[in-house]
């Protein structure tokens, strides 16, 4: 007879999320993880597979909640320039906490690409919808005409991703966001 799971999932995979941020995937042995969550490997392995797919799991928890509120609060801005510069504000506010943890999603980019797909198909298609977010608030800003009928949203929406994705790395480098505020402020004049 099967044993019937004794922990919250989601709790465990959001606190995996956390110690995974913070020391990454290479620096967090599955004893840590026992030992952070509270459980036996036989749990986890029986949860998730193993570590990867616990790693995998943290990733799109991350994806459904910190990147999902990002995009939302984007689209419930108001014109499109505050909206684009307090949605990067805010992704540099959280990649400096605790010291500069950075990004999830960038740090497990640089860590475990190229060799790991599943961790490439899940950042890409984070990105995939930040630059889908970005390009429908440009496109929205282009009809009320706060942003120039020559400018490519598409084209747009994916260098200030870029741009997003170095702001990140440069947050863990430097983890202070009024020395990382000016280069937003130059990354918006793409919008001029």
């Amino acid at each position: 007879m099967a044993r019937t799971r004794e922990f919250d999932t989601e709790a465990t995979v959001s606190r995996a999320m956390t110690l995974f941020w913070s020391r990454g995937y290479e620096a967090t042995s599955m004893r840590d993880l026992t030992q952070h969550l509270g459980l036996g490997p036989g749990s986890i392995y029986a949860a998730f597979g193993d570590k990867d797919g616990l790693y995998r799991a943290a990733l799109e928890h991350y994806r459904a909640t910190l990147a999902a509120d990002a995009l939302r609060d984007l689209r419930a801005g108001g014109d499109a320039r505050s909206a684009i510069r307090s949605m990067m504000l805010e992704r540099a506010r959280i990649a400096t906490d605790e010291g500069g943890r950075g990004c999830l999603a960038v740090n497990a980019a640089c860590e475990r690409l190229p060799h790991d797909t599943a961790t490439r198909d899940v950042v890409r298609d984070m990105q995939a919808a930040s630059r889908e977010a970005l390009a429908d608030v440009l496109r929205a800003a282009r009809e009320r005409g706060e942003l120039a009928a020559r400018h490519d949203p598409d084209a747009l929406a994916g260098f200030l991703v870029t741009f997003l994705n170095g702001l990140l790395v440069a947050a863990k480098v430097t983890p202070d966001v009024p020395a990382l505020e000016p280069l937003v402020d130059v990354a918006l004049t793409t919008l001029d």
